[in-house]
């Protein structure tokens, strides 16, 4: 699994005009990319990393500050664009596989506490944010 994880002081996510998800003030919005090889232990592993990284002000996590969580699903991110002019999605994982993986990390992030919003699995999603510091990092389990 992969993650794009921005540190973000507001983020949202709308689907034909309508908020489908939002967190307001500091927090982390995250894009989960999943490939074959993914499982729900990787899932699992995921989600904890995310709620324990210290990237927040201060050095600190979700976990310390009860900071939110808006997690997006974003197949794009194992899009390989190394050769021509058109990225291949081969790496990604096909929706029947990647739903329940990015529905896992979500449920797993919920376990451990986390307020999280999320957008809607295979939309046409508008994502806006505030990225703070700009603070952006990949996160591969």
């Amino acid at each position: 699994m992969r993650a794009v994880v921005q540190r973000v002081d507001g983020a949202r996510v709308e689907v034909a005009g309508e908020t489908v998800g939002e967190i307001v003030g500091e927090g982390l919005c995250v894009l989960v990319g999943v490939t074959h090889e993914d499982t729900r232990e990787k899932a699992a592993q995921l989600a904890r990393k995310l709620w324990s990284v210290r990237i927040l002000q201060g050095e600190k996590s979700c976990s310390d500050n009860g900071a939110p969580l808006l997690v997006i699903s974003q197949f794009t991110l194992y899009g390989d664009a190394r050769k021509g002019r058109r990225p291949t999605w081969n790496a990604a994982a096909p929706g029947p596989v990647a739903e329940p993986l990015v529905d896992e990390v979500v449920s797993q992030l919920r376990a451990l506490g986390a307020h999280v919003e999320t957008g809607r699995f295979g939309a046409d999603m508008k994502v806006s944010l505030t990225n703070d510091g700009p603070f952006t990092v990949l996160v591969e389990v």
